[in-house]
């Protein structure tokens, strides 16, 4: 069978193309589990100062806040969307946060592992006397409002920006001579 050339190049490129994929996923998986393994376990002392640091920044409370939430999302599945259901839900779901600890002790675990992780003892310890003054109980309190609000800002800035970079560049393609929908 004879190819032209176009077909050679193209087969080069789709396996040149592949085998540097593959390449670069076998060096990605070295270097995540040489990094997994360095990376070292959290002292002992860093966990407990985590852990005090967690419960300062009343991150437990946080995540209380979510079982609401959560019960009110898995309702209509439960219930079936059942009207005759939905009381009786409702007066089951109100005893449902012994079912929640074993999840929010283990999500204020893992809050602790991460900052142990992330930051030293000393450092830890200087946040957490921080929390403990007004400023930081102050943000503590309302961090939840401002994160949100900080939220929303990116969320319509970036929907502005993309708006007028979408209009730009299109303008900028046409007057190329590229023609566009």
């Amino acid at each position: 069978m004879l190819y032209n050339r176009r077909q050679l190049l193209g087969t080069r490129i789709s396996v040149g193309f592949f085998m540097s994929r593959r390449l670069l996923i076998i060096v990605g998986s070295f270097l995540c589990f040489t990094l997994a393994a360095s990376a070292q376990t959290p002292s002992p002392e860093a966990i407990m100062a985590a852990r005090s640091l967690v419960t300062t920044m009343k991150l437990g409370e946080q995540y209380k806040m979510l079982l609401p939430a959560i019960l009110l999302r898995i309702k209509p599945v439960v219930t079936q969307e059942r009207a005759e259901l939905e009381s009786e839900y409702d007066l089951i779901a109100t005893k449902a946060g012994d079912l929640y600890t074993p999840y929010y002790n283990e999500m204020l675990e893992q809050a602790a592992t991460v900052y142990a992780a992330n930051f030293t003892v000393d450092e830890m310890r200087q946040m957490e006397a921080f929390f403990r003054q007004p400023a930081g109980q102050k943000l503590i309190e309302k961090w939840p409002a401002i994160a949100q609000q900080t939220a929303q800002i990116g969320q319509d800035v970036s929907r502005k920006a993309a708006e007028e970079l979408r209009l730009r560049l299109t303008d900028a393609l046409r007057q190329k001579g590229r023609k566009l929908n």
